[in-house]
């Protein structure tokens, strides 16, 4: 179950590779000269170890081999849990910091990981990724991996239920359920990374990127622990990921910023007087109005019981509208008849009718195609950002207007 203290995914993802303090930087300045040959030389025997792993058979002496090639590239790796080496495990279960993961991994014990993103051919299999010919839906990749399973005399399965990297520190994503469904015996791995000076992952960044900075830095040390990570779980998923790096690329471009991504200082404060005697309070209940704005259908009780879970009022407003949250809508001004794809957007339109509902003709039947039901969500989201965008402006033209002699 979620702690109500989950982090928002501002603190799962970093955005910026290079630290802030200023003795951090000063010694990653003094260190560049010295990471840039690194860089060159390592890229020199990155191809030798590469060539290594693809002509000795996977073995114990491959293994080693490779192990101690890699320790030259900086990539140290660290066993705790001598369970992982166990031969009645048929599938790996880990959480997923960096696109190495699987790479690091396979050098402890011998494993595959389905390639489920990207285009297959050489590149998918120089990575280290296993191709099945099952991309087409989950359905087919599930189907395809228990046949896999099925035959002894193949290596284990190592999946990431997360779907995409977090930074390893505040939290999880919410696991897919699709990997626990291939048998009935998973084998959970714990996995940490550390690297000085720079950040270890960066999201949104290229795999090639992270490899060049893997090379440059010093040494990152990956540590397969025996005990639980420590962090928490959360409601996000990888679509969230996805969503909350393309608010960060065009937050600045928007004349309506989330409110998440506002500085401290345009945010609602809170009276003076109340100051420490109920600030979380006050605090959501600020958030819960912006919510409402923006929904007025929902009613207060469920948008502040989901905020004290995310923390985050652009998070609160997805769970909403894709349906995370149940709740029973204040009003129906739409009437009975408007589908739930158009209600939310109607509802938000209410009584100024600031918003145009979707030109698409309502159904009342759930989409079946994924691309039908996510255009949906887009145009709800579309009408829901255009309505705030408008409350937005006319409040603070009334506000100007009234200021004014």
């Amino acid at each position: 179950m979620e702690p109500s203290s989950a982090p928002g995914p501002e603190r799962l993802f970093d955005s910026h590779r290079f630290p802030t303090d200023g003795f951090l930087l000063l010694a990653l300045l003094l260190y560049a000269p010295v990471g840039l040959c690194l860089l060159v030389l390592r890229l020199f025997i990155g191809v030798h170890v590469f060539l290594v792993s693809c002509a000795l058979p996977d073995s114990v002496v491959r293994r080693f081999i490779v192990r101690v090639m890699c320790s030259v590239l900086g990539l140290f790796v660290r066993q705790n849990d001598p369970r992982l080496r166990d031969a009645s495990v048929r599938v790996y279960i880990a959480n997923h910091i960096t696109q190495f993961d699987h790479n690091v991994i396979s050098l402890l014990t011998s494993c595959n990981t389905p390639a489920l993103n990207g285009a297959p051919g050489f590149i998918c299999w120089s990575r280290g990724f296993m191709e099945l010919g099952a991309t087409g839906s989950r359905v087919e990749l599930v189907d395809s991996l228990k046949v896999y399973s099925s035959h002894r005399g193949n290596p284990p399965l190592l999946l990431f239920p997360e779907e995409a990297a977090t930074n390893g520190r505040a939290g999880l994503l919410r696991f897919s359920s699709w990997p626990f469904s291939i048998l009935d015996v998973v084998q959970p791995v714990a996995l940490q990374v550390q690297r000085p000076l720079i950040t270890v992952s960066v999201a949104d960044s290229s795999w090639i990127t992270e490899l060049l900075w893997t090379f440059f830095v010093p040494f990152t040390v990956y540590q397969l622990l025996a005990m639980e990570l420590g962090v928490v779980s959360t409601r996000l998923t990888a679509a969230d990921k996805a969503e909350h790096m393309k608010r960060l690329r065009h937050t600045s471009f928007l004349p309506f910023a989330p409110a998440s991504s506002q500085p401290q200082a345009a945010r609602p404060r809170m009276p003076s007087s109340l100051t420490g005697v109920i600030p979380e309070d006050m605090r959501i209940m600020a958030m819960a109005q912006q919510v409402k704005e923006v929904l007025p259908h929902v009613p207060l009780e469920a948008i502040r019981t989901d905020l004290a879970q995310t923390d985050s009022v652009d998070t609160t407003i997805a769970n909403l509208l894709e349906g995370r949250v149940p709740f029973f809508p204040e009003s129906n001004e739409a009437g009975a008849d408007v589908a739930p794809s158009t209600s939310q957007a109607a509802a938000a339109s209410g009584s100024q009718g600031a918003v145009a509902v979707p030109s698409k003709p309502a159904t009342k039947q759930f989409a079946k195609s994924p691309v039908e039901r996510h255009l949906s969500l887009q145009e709800r989201k579309r009408a829901l950002y255009d309505y705030a965008r408008r409350r937005f402006a006319e409040k603070h033209g009334a506000a100007r207007a009234g200021g004014s002699p």
